[in-house]
């Protein structure tokens, strides 16, 4: 599941900004967060407005879709591109489903993930004939589409990826 692209953030020289002038540089967000405390002081000290030593996070790259803050701590950022690195775009957007907390989005993928699939009917389909023993004249008789509907209201939840592509958790 690792993200195909670059993590990096752009961090950008407050004074430089206030003073209508761009001056930052992209960094990679896996180095870790004194290798980017180490390269903000550098970009700092190439910037045009002298003393210059506030800066701000003005954009990102590869959180597939997961959000930062202008101020986010640098910790806060290398967890965050840990995480897209180890489970991509559907960990983002399980983490964005917790609203960013990364730890609810852990204890989701250890705990409650059931499985991809193409649609909720597909895992109502396949829940039931793994559970239960369907005799063949009634087989098909059952509405797995109203069963995943159903399963959504109290049971699970779902993170869609792509078309055809959801992935499936239990509720707590």
């Amino acid at each position: 599941m690792n993200n195909q692209g670059e993590i990096r953030i752009y961090m950008a020289c407050l004074a430089a900004y206030n003073n209508g002038s761009l001056h930052g540089r992209w960094i990679d967000a896996l180095i870790g967060a004194d290798a980017i405390q180490d390269e903000i002081n550098e970009m700092l000290k190439t910037s045009p407005m002298p003393d210059a030593e506030e800066w701000a996070l003005h954009d990102y790259e590869g959180f597939e879709g997961l959000s930062l803050s202008e101020y986010e701590g640098l910790e806060s950022v290398c967890e965050k591109a840990e995480f897209i690195e180890e489970h991509g775009r559907m960990g983002a957007m399980l983490a964005e489903h917790f609203g960013g907390d990364l730890e609810e989005a852990r204890k989701a993928l250890d705990d409650q993930y059931a499985g991809s699939y193409k649609s909720l009917a597909d895992f109502a389909e396949d829940i039931t004939e793994q559970t239960t023993l369907i005799p063949d004249a009634l087989q098909y008789y059952i509405d797995y589409e109203r069963m995943g509907r159903d399963m959504a209201v109290n049971d699970v939840f779902t993170i869609e990826a792509a078309f055809d592509e959801i992935h499936v958790f239990w509720s707590r």
